[in-house]
């Protein structure tokens, strides 16, 4: 790696490491760690929520879908339009009607305690295996790079972003995040030209090869529930995508920090929609490279896996210079989610766990419980990003881990808000039946995997309906 690629990375990295501490308070409150004084504009919170979705699984996961494969992937991103619809139209004046920041006391107050440390756990477990998954993709084009060891920039880069995490809260992810949101937009844009333009036959022979061997494909319209067709995935994107703006804290406690209703209405859908052209600029580039490699034959190493492939094209192809934009744009990505993940945890931690047995902990000890449970988010995160150094597709396990971590809680949420007679029992059997059928899914996949988060959402949602209707009818007939 040239020594003007170094500089402009570590100026990066370094920079906005600086700026999140920059917001640091030495008599800052925790409600201000939390929702950064709900002051924030629509745009700034907007391209914050963009870049938390766009994070290194995306960077380095997408293009490696499309290179060894299709566009199927793309699927999942056609469903946005329909959950930030959905986030403008009622989570958003949902949640800012609530007293708690929490994504989760809804929850509490409609079917019980349990509800609300069933759903904010697995929030919890999702988070988890995200910012291990993405520290691991973080690391991968600095090991091909630089030759550094794999859990040695894991561990590095985790401090990093706990650091100005732990230290300037809310608002110092949420403005690092706009920036981070430029960069990385600026920086596959750069690098999706030059693939094209990099073509002996200039962009078209890219577009000809890809129609050629079906490299746009979505993926089969059969009916088939045990692969990844077209409907599988674009049913996983929509559960996927309710739950994250309808009941993921990330993206809730987004909602409170906006200075005003319609201004975190906008956001909701800004953030959005910008993810769908922006992804498929990722796919893209997967199709450029399948295309590059394809006409200089030989160039790629055997046995090379495919989220590898785009960390190789930037160290060997790229001019001195914009590599460093690069991997600065990749770090990005993932600085930005995993920073999202540790404030938002640190968060449900101190609200729906210490609180619950310290119910009037002063301001100085409720900091003291968020930047020590930023900390455990942290070293939790580089434990999962140790093990995802096996798995065979980065993109793959995060959505099985996703889709199983979830549990169907989204089916929980909407028991609660829709159904008015259902109550504690109701919501207890329906969890009940939805863990056992994630589970059986696991165990022995009748559907495919990703469905999980599906059945397990339906199931908990139509039994405790029907269970609700059923003794609601009861007790009105005892009365």
């Amino acid at each position: 790696m040239h020594i003007v690629d170094i500089i402009i990375f570590l100026l990066f990295t370094g920079g906005v490491v600086a700026f999140g501490c920059s917001f640091f308070k030495r008599k800052g409150t925790s409600d201000e760690f939390t929702s950064a004084g709900r002051s924030l504009p629509g745009w700034v919170v907007g391209m914050s929520i963009f870049a938390t979705y766009v994070s290194s699984i995306s960077y380095l996961g997408y293009p490696g879908k499309a290179f060894a494969g299709d566009w199927n992937a793309f699927v999942f991103s056609l469903s946005i339009p329909i959950a930030s619809y959905f986030a403008a139209r009622y989570f958003v004046p949902f949640y800012r009607s609530q007293d708690s920041i929490s994504a989760y006391s809804f929850l509490e107050h409609r079917f019980g305690p349990w509800a609300r440390i069933y759903a904010s756990s697995c929030y919890l477990l999702t988070q988890v295996a995200r910012t291990g998954s993405i520290l691991y993709l973080l690391a991968l084009p600095m090991n091909v790079l630089l030759g550094w060891n794999i859990q040695t920039i894991i561990i590095v880069t985790s401090v990093a972003i706990v650091l100005y995490s732990m230290l300037g809260g809310m608002k110092a992810v949420i403005w690092t995040e706009a920036i981070q949101g430029l960069i990385l937009i600026g920086g596959a844009l750069v690098c999706m030209f030059i693939l094209l333009f990099e073509m002996p036959e200039g962009p078209a022979q890219t577009f000809s090869i890809a129609v050629e061997e079906g490299k746009f494909s979505l993926g089969s319209f059969g009916s088939s529930l045990s692969e990844s067709t077209f409907w599988v995935c674009l049913i996983y994107g929509v559960f996927t995508n309710l739950q994250n703006y309808g009941i993921d804290q990330s993206y809730v406690q987004r909602y409170h920090t906006a200075k005003s209703e319609k201004e975190a209405k906008f956001s909701a859908l800004f953030g959005g929609y910008l993810f769908i052209p922006v992804s498929a600029v990722f796919f893209m580039i997967g199709t450029g490279l399948y295309a590059f490699y394809k006409v200089h034959p030989g160039a790629l190493p055997d046995g090379l896996g495919a989220d590898y492939v785009f960390p190789f094209f930037i160290v060997n192809e790229l001019p001195v210079g914009l590599t460093g934009l690069l991997i600065a744009s990749i770090f990005a990505a993932g600085m930005s989610t995993i920073a999202t993940s540790v404030t938002s945890s640190s968060t449900i931690i101190l609200t729906d766990y210490y609180q619950r047995f310290r119910k009037n902990a002063g301001n100085r000890e409720r900091m003291l419980v968020l930047k020590l449970s930023s900390v455990g988010i942290g070293i939790a995160g580089i434990l999962v990003a140790f093990a995802f150094m096996s798995v065979e597709s980065a993109l793959d396990a995060w959505w099985a881990l996703a889709s199983i971590f979830s549990g169907g809680m989204l089916g929980l949420f909407l028991l609660g808000y829709v159904s008015k007679k259902a109550r504690n029992f109701d919501a207890v059997l329906g969890v009940i039946c939805g863990v056992i059928l994630v589970c059986w899914i696991v165990i022995s996949p009748f559907v495919h995997a990703n469905l999980a988060i599906v059945f397990g959402t339906l199931l908990i949602f139509l039994v405790g309906f029907l269970s609700a209707n059923l003794f609601y009818k009861r007790r009105k007939r005892a009365l």
